[in-house]
């Protein structure tokens, strides 16, 4: 259940992310760019219908997206930094939101907000998130989604842990992952090694 996306377009804009000199500005780009990408492959299966269109030459038989159920989720707040890219390429898409930050000490995640749409279980919701690190964060949200009537959920993020992407499978066994990257470990802090540092506060500009 787990997509590693390795575009050389891909592959070449992560490089640029992860350099620690990577600016503020350039970061946000790049990671909407990346999300842009992955985007593509994460609705490579989405069901189309047929329609007559009229061109400016003759009539004929199309083809467009079936219906308008597809929700793209971001876990707050870094999962805002790759939500636009991915929005991109379905302005139409509804979204939802989920609030959660880790604690410090346990590396649990803490939930303060969620809203989200109305017939989550007629939708395909695409959640998303720039690190899949602990997998703690991203469970927890799933979990919130499934229990709003989700069933058909996909999960992408920028970089993996494996540690990440085994908690997160042991807990949600039917829900894909698509990732750019699936780094070595986490280090004694919970941070993804060799990653990319804290996404939020380079995404933001914080520390």
């Amino acid at each position: 259940m787990l997509t590693i996306i390795d575009h050389p377009l891909v592959q070449h804009k992560l490089t640029l992310l992860r350099k620690k000199e990577t600016t503020t500005g350039e970061f946000r780009r790049l990671a909407r760019e990346i999300s842009l990408l992955l985007g593509y492959e994460v609705l490579r299966d989405l069901p189309l219908e047929p329609i007559t269109i009229e061109t400016p030459l003759e009539e004929m038989q199309a083809v467009q997206v079936q219906g308008k159920k597809l929700c793209f989720i971001s876990i707050l707040r870094a999962g805002a930094g790759i939500l636009d890219g991915i929005l991109d390429l379905v302005p139409s898409a509804r979204i939802g939101h989920v609030g959660l930050y880790r604690d410090p000490k346990t590396h649990e995640p803490v939930e303060y907000y969620f809203k989200v749409p109305d017939d989550m279980e007629e939708r395909l919701c695409v959640v998303v998130d720039p690190m899949l690190a602990t997998g703690h964060s991203a469970v927890a949200a799933v979990q919130k989604l499934k229990i709003a009537g989700a069933k058909n959920i996909k999960f992408v993020c920028l970089l993996a842990a494996p540690e990440g992407v085994a908690t997160f499978t042991a807990a949600h066994a039917d829900v894909p992952i698509f990732t750019a990257a699936l780094d070595r470990q986490l280090d004694d802090h919970a941070y993804i090694r060799p990653g990319l540092g804290d996404a939020g506060d380079r995404l933001f500009g914080t520390k």
